[in-house]
């Protein structure tokens, strides 16, 4: 079953999320022992809930593995009068996200710029934020995300191109490691249109520099 999901975006899981609560003992049980073992003091009034709340946290951190029904809905392109098919790029950002690197279990957290050049159907702008979200809240990489992004909206809307930036903070290359304190990493990907236009994608990088 596809839970009516649009062309483009994946079937969520099979079994949908969800933790009984002897899942949860047993899993705050597992947490409780980690903590410990790394010197945090569980019986403090303000850690006694912790492994419930970091067990929590993670939930709500990893939502974007939930399908959103509120991504369903496109409306057909109106042209302008004169456009003559000339390319007319939708572009939204800065779109703020945050997720969980797949490598540490550390969040990034950045900015997203993301464009399209409709061809019959366009999205509401409201719902490029929810994108961004549904490929952020998981546990993964920036670059999968980018490319994630660009090519579900490219096959929901049958898009002639789109675009996507993301400029991000990663606490795992300042908390471990080289502990990097002043690094940025920005990740672009094109689809269609973008992949064949320097103009488009110069255009593109000027509005994605902004804000």
């Amino acid at each position: 079953m596809d839970m009516g999901l649009p062309k483009g975006l994946e079937r969520p899981l099979a079994t949908p999320r969800h933790l009984g609560p002897s899942e949860r003992e047993r899993f705050e049980a597992y947490l409780s022992e980690i903590l410990r073992s790394l010197g945090m003091d569980l019986s403090e009034e303000g850690t006694r809930g912790t492994p419930a709340r970091l067990l929590q946290a993670w939930i709500d951190s990893t939502s974007g593995y939930e399908p959103d029904p509120k991504l369903l809905a496109t409306f057909a392109h109106e042209p302008m009068e004169g456009e003559n098919g000339a390319a007319a790029q939708v572009v939204e950002g800065p779109i703020a996200f945050s997720a969980l690197c797949e490598h540490h279990v550390l969040p990034f957290f950045g900015v997203a710029w993301v464009a399209y050049i409709p061809r019959d159907r366009v999205i509401g702008l409201s719902k490029l934020t929810r994108l961004v979200r549904r490929y952020s809240r998981r546990f993964t990489m920036q670059e999968r995300m980018g490319r994630q992004v660009a090519a579900s909206l490219h096959s929901m809307l049958d898009a002639r191109g789109t675009a996507v930036r993301l400029h991000a903070f990663h606490s795992c290359t300042r908390m471990r490691g080289v502990c990097e304190s002043e690094s940025w990493t920005s990740t672009l990907a094109w689809r269609g249109d973008y992949e064949s236009s320097e103009g488009l994608r110069r255009e593109f990088l000027a509005l994605a520099s902004r804000g």
